[in-house]
């Protein structure tokens, strides 16, 4: 596509969209939602395909895209970043790389499980399928309304019995496309991070003790 079709696409697309979290410079690639710097090499626009439409985009820095379990990530590298589309039929992750981008889809007929966390710091959205989980950072400015919207949205096109999905990254696989993809210390960031979860279902801790703030225990999601 040329630029001058990137635009035109993308500004169709954000003026169809009903949630403000759609933009024309975020479709465009031509920014972040919160941020001026471009987020990705391509315009993620021109990964949507035929007539899909971006129903909701969530974005964050570098926290990436947990894998599995949250800690185990793919992450963006140098100014780049993460941006999530989310259409009437799949999840679309595009993490920004020096090498080109990362894109990890999950169709909604494959989630298991979809809900959301909010946190001093940053915001999750999860989707579990059969065999694994994708966790979806989100930036902190994030509205939980937008959360919300997102998770009863992929939840009404959910199916009765999902099927995994084609290449699903088992929880304790470590690589993927043949580079590690934890951390850059190996191991989750340790904040102070009180999070709320957006859903019934709730979530196992994966931590054997209990963090305190401000004389307060805290989720370490």
């Amino acid at each position: 596509m040329t630029d001058g079709e990137i635009a035109d696409q993308a500004f169709t697309l954000a003026e169809m969209a009903s949630d403000d979290s759609v933009t024309l410079a975020v479709l465009a690639g031509r920014e972040g939602r919160f941020s001026r710097d471009e987020p990705v090499n391509e315009a993620p626009v021109t990964y949507l395909e035929g007539t899909e439409a971006a129903a909701f985009v969530l974005t964050n820095g570098k926290r990436g895209i947990g894998l599995g379990v949250k800690n185990n990530t793919i992450e963006p590298t140098g100014d780049f970043r993460t941006i999530v589309l989310v259409t009437g039929r799949r999840t679309l992750c595009l993490v920004g790389r020096a090498d080109g981008d990362e894109i990890i889809e999950i169709p909604h007929d494959s989630v298991a499980e979809v809900r959301y966390s909010t946190g001093f710091r940053k915001h999750r959205f999860v989707l579990r399928t059969p065999e694994s989980a994708y966790h979806c950072w989100v930036h902190r400015k994030t509205d939980e309304a937008v959360l919300e919207a997102v998770t009863e949205f992929v939840e009404q096109r959910m199916v009765e019995d999902p099927e995994p999905v084609e290449d699903d990254h088992a929880t304790s696989r470590m690589m993927y496309r043949g580079r590690p993809i934890t951390s850059e210390d190996g191991a989750e960031p340790a904040d102070a991070d009180q999070e709320s979860t957006g859903s019934e279902t709730g979530e196992t801790d994966e931590e054997e003790f209990t963090v305190m703030y401000r004389g307060r225990p805290v989720d370490r999601d």
